[in-house]
This record gives structure tokens, C-alpha cells and sequence, in this order.
């Protein structure tokens, strides 16, 4: 699939605005430069390039976005990397042997722009579709040493609604309540807000059964109630 790889990159470069590129850098905080392609454009590229070389299979699919990750020089091709294996009619492909490709890109991109779009995304179908074989790995990351695991085991349910698994969510959170860490406590909070619009009852209930829930926590939690 190195074609599609080629043609990702080349039109990258085509619609690079210079004059974009630092902004975006400076206020993501990335040591990785930018070629200063808004989201649009990137989704308009991902669309025209996929349906001139579509990945014939999963393991082409998987061959592409390991590429554009792993040899990634601007931080956009990571951001199509992700955004492909959630595109259209390949989203149903990634499955519960994805979750080292995708503890991979949640370690080594350690910023919340990966780190949201890969939990909600993309671990969060994995763990609807196949909650026996993702549920204990997605346990593990909630008490892992890395932050960014935990964020992730904490909001991999924000698009779950009625199919939210409660006793994960609760174990994920509580593992996490004595971080001081910021997008720990944000991510707690904006787990519970999620879920507030499905069980609005439950999150109340359990705000109150934690009161060692940070303020900024609690706030998130209950911004809508």
C-alpha cells in the first residue's frame, strides 16, 4: 500500500500553508513540526486519496497507518493515520488485535489530541464489539504507570451511551482518583459529564459516593445537571 502512503504525504504537501504550520506547532506544544493543514482539508484528502488506492483488507489497512505513524516527520500524518482506520467502511475492520497498535500510538503521540481521538474512536468500537477480549486490557491500562493509558481507559466509553460499561468506567476512574495529574482529573470529569446525558442519576450518585473526586472533577461532572 505504499501508493496510498505516497499520495497521503504528496497531498499533504500540496495544501502545506507555511504561515499556518508554526501556530498549530506552538499551540499544540509539538516537538513535531506541522505542514499547517486544517482538519477539513485532511478529511477531504483522506476521502480522495482512499478512493483512488482503497486498502483491499485489514492487513493493507493496518500496513498504511503503521507508515504514516511510525514514519511520520509532520504531525498531520499521524492525525490521517488515525482518522483512516476509523474511516467509513473500514471501521468495522480493527479489532481486539489492533490494542498493541493502538497502545503504541496512545504511548508514543502522549498528547490529549491522540490520545482523544484514539480512545473515543477507535479502542471504544474495539471495546463494544468485543468486550471480552478488550475489557481486561483496557483494566490494565487504567492502573498502568502511564498517564495517558489511564486518560485513555478513562474516556474509550464517551460514545458508548446505554452500551457504557459501568463497572469499567467506575474502576478506571477510581484508579486514577489520587493523580493530581490535569488531564487525569479532566478526563475524569469528562467521562462522568458524558454519561450524565444517558444516567444522569448514576452520575450524580456516584459524584456523591467519591468525594476525593477533584474539584475540577466534580465540576465536569455535574456541568449539566
Amino acid at each position: 500500500m505504499t501508493p496510498l502512503v505516497d499520495a497521503l504525504r504528496s497531498a499533504l504537501a500540496r495544501e502545506a500553508d507555511p504561515d499556518a504550520a508554526p501556530t498549530m506547532q506552538a499551540y499544540m506544544k509539538s516537538t513535531m513540526p506541522f505542514r499547517g493543514v486544517p482538519q477539513p482539508v485532511r478529511a477531504r484528502i483522506l476521502r480522495e486519496c482512499v478512493q483512488a488506492s482503497p486498502p483491499p483488507g485489514p492487513g493493507a489497512l493496518a500496513a498504511v497507518a503503521e507508515a504514516l505513524w511510525d514514519g511520520a516527520e509532520f504531525r498531520e500524518e499521524r492525525y490521517l493515520a488515525t482518522a483512516l482506520c476509523g474511516f467509513r467502511g473500514y471501521a468495522r475492520w480493527p479489532d481486539a488485535d489492533w490494542l498493541p497498535r493502538y497502545r503504541h500510538w496512545l504511548v508514543s503521540g502522549a498528547w490529549w489530541d491522540h490520545v482523544d481521538e484514539i480512545s473515543s474512536r477507535l479502542v471504544g468500537p474495539v471495546l463494544r464489539a468485543d468486550r471480552g477480549a478488550v475489557t481486561p486490557v483496557v483494566r490494565q491500562w487504567a492502573t498502568d504507570p502511564d498517564p495517558w493509558l489511564r486518560r485513555a481507559s478513562i474516556i474509550c466509553q464517551l460514545m458508548s451511551k446505554e452500551d457504557t460499561d459501568l463497572d469499567l468506567l467506575t474502576d478506571a476512574i477510581e484508579a486514577s482518583l489520587k493523580d493530581d495529574g490535569f488531564f487525569l482529573r479532566k478526563g475524569i470529569g469528562w467521562a462522568l459529564r458524558q454519561h450524565a446525558r444517558t444516567d444522569p442519576l448514576w452520575v450524580r450518585e456516584f459524584v456523591e459516593a467519591h468525594p476525593e473526586l477533584s474539584p475540577l472533577s466534580r465540576k465536569e461532572a455535574l456541568k449539566h445537571l
